[in-house]
């Protein structure tokens, strides 16, 4: 007697669930997704001189500041979505990033820190974010995946260059730091594991990586904005002449 499934020709092998090629899970399909435009982030305005370890002062804080609206809008809206069935599955203890931010503020400015300019790039990615969070929740799954998962990968190679570019300010990283977890790989690969059983949830996974790839622009059109907001460097100072 045949062992085939019903409808399945005779010699042909059952479609099993080990036959099957893997999908990717939500992470590897976003990097999938993404992988051009984490390399253009990375050489954008600002990013590019934290990288080469050139980034001054007043050009880190100013990135800080930028992204604390993006964080302090983000977080408010998982906290509204800590019920939802995709949301609810990032852990949040000891990710947020708003308390670190403002911290790292005070250390490179003082309270003058809130005088710096909250850009237009800035102001409109963060207003995206509220936007998806009334109307689109399920997207912000990507800004996650940008944001977190960035900072605990990318973000601490970021730190090692900004312990040299700042200098006797290199205490103001506490943004990449994240001291509840003992482990940060640990931490690492939990927040991508939680993310990928969020991404199995998904009603539209293709929706929500393509907004991954929209979260990267948003990154490169602050970075860049923010570089360009910079006064100009001060010019080298001439040569001395020449003797006779």
């Amino acid at each position: 007697m045949s062992m085939t499934e019903p409808g399945t020709k005779p010699g042909t092998e059952p479609r099993t669930a080990r036959s099957i090629p893997d999908q990717p899970g939500f992470c590897d399909a976003c990097a999938q997704r993404t992988r051009d435009l984490h390399r253009a982030a990375e050489r954008s305005g600002i990013l590019r001189a934290v990288f080469a370890g050139r980034a001054d002062r007043l050009g880190y804080a100013s990135l800080l500041r930028n992204l604390l609206a993006v964080y302090q809008t983000l977080e408010a809206a998982l906290d509204r979505a800590s019920g939802h069935p995709v949301l609810g599955l990032l852990p949040r203890a000891g990710i947020d990033r708003t308390p670190a931010i403002a911290a790292d503020l005070e250390v490179l400015c003082g309270p003058d820190w809130r005088a710096l300019a909250l850009l237009p790039a800035g102001a409109g990615y963060a207003r995206h974010i509220a936007t998806l969070g009334r109307g689109d929740p399920e997207r912000l799954l990507a800004h996650a995946y940008v944001r977190y998962l960035g900072d605990l990968n990318g973000g601490q190679i970021l730190a090692r260059r900004l312990e040299v570019s700042l200098g006797p300010r290199a205490s103001a990283l506490s943004f990449h730091r994240f001291p509840a977890s003992a482990d940060p790989a640990d931490l690492r690969a939990c927040y991508r594991a939680a993310l990928d059983r969020a991404g199995a949830e998904l009603a539209d996974p293709a929706a929500v990586i393509e907004e991954a790839a929209a979260a990267f622009a948003w990154n490169i059109a602050l970075s860049d904005a923010v570089a360009a907001a910079l006064p100009p460097a001060d010019p080298a100072p001439p040569a001395p002449a020449a003797g006779p």
